[in-house]
Formats: structure tokens, sequence, C-alpha cells
């Protein structure tokens, strides 16, 4: 269960500032918990410690980073149910879900352990021309500063581990702005942080409304933002942010592939289609959205794939049998509804679902979705998935790219050429084969090209962009 008030975290101190958030169970509705809402003095004073602290903690050793972390990645073991239970109320995300992402968070936080003490640099041959005899190069990474790190609602742990954990590997100070609508996680984790031995100061986490949040993306003290979202706000942020780097982690439309090859290996393809379509009711960047299957097996495939999401148990997220839960909040289930009630009067045809009853959206299938409706070229963000038909593999491939998201891509074929092909010419940050551009795995590079958003996720990768390279030229005496 939750506690009954959360404080937020102020320069690594937990202060009850006041109760003015409210966080909602998002199965019952009901309020679940009270949280301290920051306001525009808290986030200075924030940025503040942050930019104080800044040369306490790039001096902070390597290996002391590393012990922060593995101490991390060991409380969070211990309260991993307290934090699936936790998730399932506040995100309304079913407990097999939380579960799996709890596993994440602590292996994002282990991943950053290890990578804490592997941050090296080069050693450079200068000698490159005559004018250059005699002087040697080597160049290292260093913090980039003070960091501001902005983090959704649907994965509030493991997308926040992925901007706090290779922020402390990489020596960075931070303040963080977890959603408004699923602070806990984020809490929790500066909970565990504000036990361990790092400097006073570093990090500051603090739930705010949007609207009073400019700060975190304004104030020219922060060297780095890194923002996970909806493309909209993610793209205005930027323009905003000034001259600080910008890390954008946005939305998708992804797309998977069924080769007419996959004739004798359905029964599994559906079932990962339908994990990639539907689990936690669909409020995942890289969603499968899209299925693109042949013709030659089409039919097979989608009176297969409809049957099994008729199957899916909807309902209170808490029970284990339970695969589809509630949408983040009614707005966006009425959102949702409304945009597969405009596909079908633009001559869509729906297999399965399509009604909802407030938060909770029936698992939805429609097929010859038009492409100049929503739910075909913008993010649905919940339980839908749309089916196309293909006769030629290139077609398909043109119609993945047809979008004006790029975050990543599954191909099910056993062409080992066709795979190669796809990973040449789609337009994404990945192409996963022979399964759904839902999966990852917290080491890889992960992020996305065009409206999907800029630079690398990814403990390593999170750390290049945290780090800037600093170079050390040395002359041979005369």
């Amino acid at each position: 269960m939750l506690n009954d008030t959360y404080p937020y975290y102020l320069a690594g101190k937990p202060v009850f500032a006041n109760t003015d958030l409210e966080v909602t169970d998002k199965f019952s509705g009901k309020v679940a918990t009270r949280v301290a809402l920051a306001d525009t003095q808290a986030i200075d004073a924030g940025i503040t410690a942050a930019v104080e602290s800044q040369a306490a903690m790039a001096a902070f050793a390597p290996y002391r980073r590393q012990q922060v972390l593995m101490h991390c990645v060991q409380r969070f073991t211990e309260r991993a149910e307290e934090m699936a239970i936790a998730l399932c109320i506040e995100a309304g995300k079913p407990i097999k879900d939380s579960r799996g992402e709890v596993s994440r968070l602590i292996d994002t936080f282990r991943v950053a352990a290890e990578e804490a003490v592997r941050i090296g640099g080069e050693v450079m041959n200068l000698e490159i021309s005559a004018r250059a005899k005699g002087y040697r190069g080597m160049w290292k990474r260093v913090p980039i500063g003070p960091c501001s790190l902005i983090a959704p609602f649907n994965f509030p742990l493991n997308l926040a581990a992925h901007k706090i954990a290779p922020a402390i590997a990489a020596g960075c100070t931070w303040v963080m702005k977890p959603a408004s609508r699923t602070p806990i996680g984020a809490l929790i984790i500066g909970e565990v942080l504000a036990e361990t031995d790092l400097p006073d100061g570093v990090f500051s986490i603090l739930p705010a409304h949007r609207d009073g949040a400019d700060l975190f993306t304004e104030d020219d003290r922060l060297k780095l933002l890194s923002f996970t979202g909806s493309p909209d706000v993610g793209w205005m942020l930027k323009a905003k942010a000034g001259r600080k780097k910008v890390v954008l982690e946005l939305g998708g439309n992804a797309a998977v592939i069924v080769d007419a090859d996959q004739k004798n290996n359905l029964d599994h393809v559906v079932e990962r289609v339908i994990f990639g379509a539907y689990y936690q009711s669909g409020q995942s960047c890289i969603g499968v959205q899209r299925v693109l299957v042949h013709a030659d097996i089409y039919d097979q495939f989608r009176d297969r794939f409809v049957a099994a999401v008729k199957a899916l148990k909807m309902g209170d997220p808490r029970k284990e049998e339970t695969f589809i839960g509630p949408m983040i909040s009614e707005s966006e289930a009425v959102r949702l509804e409304g945009w597969i009630d405009a596909a079908v009067t633009a001559g869509a045809h729906l297999l399965q679902g399509g009604s909802r009853d407030g938060t909770m959206l029936e698992p939805s299938v429609l097929e010859d979705v038009p492409t100049n409706v929503k739910l075909h070229a913008e993010e649905a963000f919940g339980p839908v998935a749309s089916l196309y038909r293909f006769d030629d593999f290139e077609d398909a491939l043109e119609q993945v790219n047809a979008s004006r998201f790029g975050l990543q891509a599954g191909i099910f074929s056993n062409d080992v050429h066709k795979a190669m092909r796809a990973w040449d010419v789609l337009e994404v940050g990945g192409v996963v084969i022979n399964d759904v551009p839902s999966w990852r795995v917290d080491n890889m590079p992960y992020g996305g090209v065009k409206d999907s958003g800029l630079g690398r996720e990814g403990v390593r990768f999170a750390i290049e962009d945290m780090t800037e390279i600093r170079l050390l030229v040395i002359r041979d005496p005369q």
C-alpha cells in the first residue's frame, strides 16, 4: 500500500512542504495518496543546490558512484513487491507488468554501476604531419554539469531510472520533474538515494504541474535537458531550452511486418504481437500500432489475432490474471475511443473492441484504416492495433517509413537478406528481427529519428550525452 503522504526531495532531503498533489488509484479513480507539490521557489532552490554541489559530485570517485548505485540495486531488490504495488496503483499497470518494470529498474541501476567505472578516454597520435611533430594528445570524458530530467507517466520507475542512474554514473548533479500523475516511483528512488553518501545537494525530485515548471527547461544554469514524453511537448521544450544540450525520447506509432514465411509460426507471432500491442494497455511509445501481414497469411493471422485479443482479461490491475488495466485517465480513454470511431466513420472495419467504460477501453482491432486518420498517422498510446495486408516486402518497408515517427520497428522473417534490407532502409532508431518493436533491454542504444526524438538512452549512451570530451595536448620539450 501507499503511504498517506509523500515528501518531495530538495537538495537530497525530504521536504513535507504541503499535500497539494493528489495521486489517484487509476482503476478506482479514488485519491490514493497526497504528495508535496514543488513551487517555483523550490525548483529554483533545487537548481541552485545542483550548481553548488557539481564540483563535489565531479570529484566523487567512480568507485563511490558505483557503491551508491549498487546500494540502490540492493534496496530496490528488497523493496521490489512494495514498489510493484505502488506502481500498480499510481499507474494502473497490471501487477505482472509492474513487477517486470521493477526488475528493469534494478537492471538499469546495475548496468549503470558497471559503467560508472568504465568511463575512459583515448591516447591520440597527433603527429599526422610535419607541423605536429613532437605533440601528443589524449582526451577524457568529464561531467557536463547540472542536468534537468523530465520523466513520463507510463514507465515512472524505469524511465526515471534511465535518467537518474546515468547521471550518477557520469558524475552529474540533477533535478527531476516526475510526471504529476505518477510521482511515487521517483520519490521512492529518492528515498533510497537519501540513504547513500552522495555529496550534499546533488539531487532534487520535485513533482510540479507543467505550467509551473518552466525552470526545468529554461534555466541556463542547467547544462542538459533530458525529456521523455509526447512529441508536441518535447519539441516545444527544445525550442525553449536555450544553449543547453537536449535529449528527447518522444512518441511513435510502431509497425511490425509479418512475412509469408511465418505461416508455420503464426501462434508464436500472434502471441508476441498481442504482447507488443496491448501490454500495459498499449501505453508505450514502442507499442505495436500498425501490423503489416503478407497477403498469403493475412486471413489466418487476422482470425487468430482477433480471437486472442477477445480472450484478454480486463479489470483490476492488482489481480494476477489481468492483462488489460485502465488507461492513465478517462480523458485519454475518451480521446482514443473518438479516434477509433473516426476511423470507422472514414471506412475502417472494427473487428474487435471499441467500447469504453470510464478509464477502461476494450482492446481493439481494426483493419483497412485510412492513412489520413489519426489512428493511423498519430500515436494512439492505448490498447488498439490496426491490421494491413501487403504483397511485396519493399512496399511494406515503404509503408513503415510513411510516418512522421521513427522509434523502432519489428520484422518477422526467416530471410536474413530481408532482415539486413530492413536495417538498411527503415527510418527508425532500432530494428528488431523476429520480435516486436516493443522489445527493449536496458543497455542497448534506444531512441528515435524524425518526430520520435533526438539522442539515445541506454545507460552507456546516456552517459555519453551527460559528459563532454576534454582534450589534453602535450608538446615535447624543445
